[in-house]
């Protein structure tokens, strides 16, 4: 099966099919997950930053639950700071979902709680990165996805 070219450099995964169900190996989780589009981005997004920006793998944490006005919800992707606060904040669409207001709406709720310097939006195609500023409670877009410090 081929997947969907995304707008990142290739990666190598490990990929098996089980009971008709595509799975990858995700080593932050170390398991096997159902291979969904969504899935898709956030693996390449993962390699992305560890291999492309030299993001440390100890301090990513994927799929992270949090409460948000009593619900709880899951982080896609969520980078701390050595000191561990949150750094950067990815939310991870599926590559046939066009990016909008309301994804970064999304993001920016979760955000409310978890208080990262960066919000990163992609659906593998497109990415749009936002730098906080919590005083004026606002983001402006920034070009690129920052380094790690």
């Amino acid at each position: 099966m081929t997947f969907p070219k995304l707008n990142l450099p290739s990666y190598t995964f490990d990929i098996s099919n089980k009971e008709d169900r595509l799975l990858i190996y995700d080593v932050f989780r170390k398991k096997q997950v159902v291979l969904t589009p969504e899935e898709w981005v956030r693996q390449n997004f993962l390699q992305f930053l560890i291999q492309e920006h030299q993001y440390p793998k100890s301090l990513i944490k994927v799929e992270g639950g949090l409460r948000y006005n009593s619900k709880q919800k899951r982080s896609d992707i969520l980078v701390y700071t050595r000191n561990g606060t949150p750094f950067l904040l990815v939310e991870c669409k599926s590559n046939t979902i066009k990016i909008g207001q309301q994804t970064f709406d999304q993001a920016a709720v979760y955000n409310q709680t978890i208080k990262a310097k960066y919000i990163v939006i992609t659906n593998g195609l497109e990415h749009y990165c936002c730098q906080m500023d919590f005083d004026k409670n606002t983001y402006s877009f920034v070009e690129e996805v920052p380094k790690f410090i």
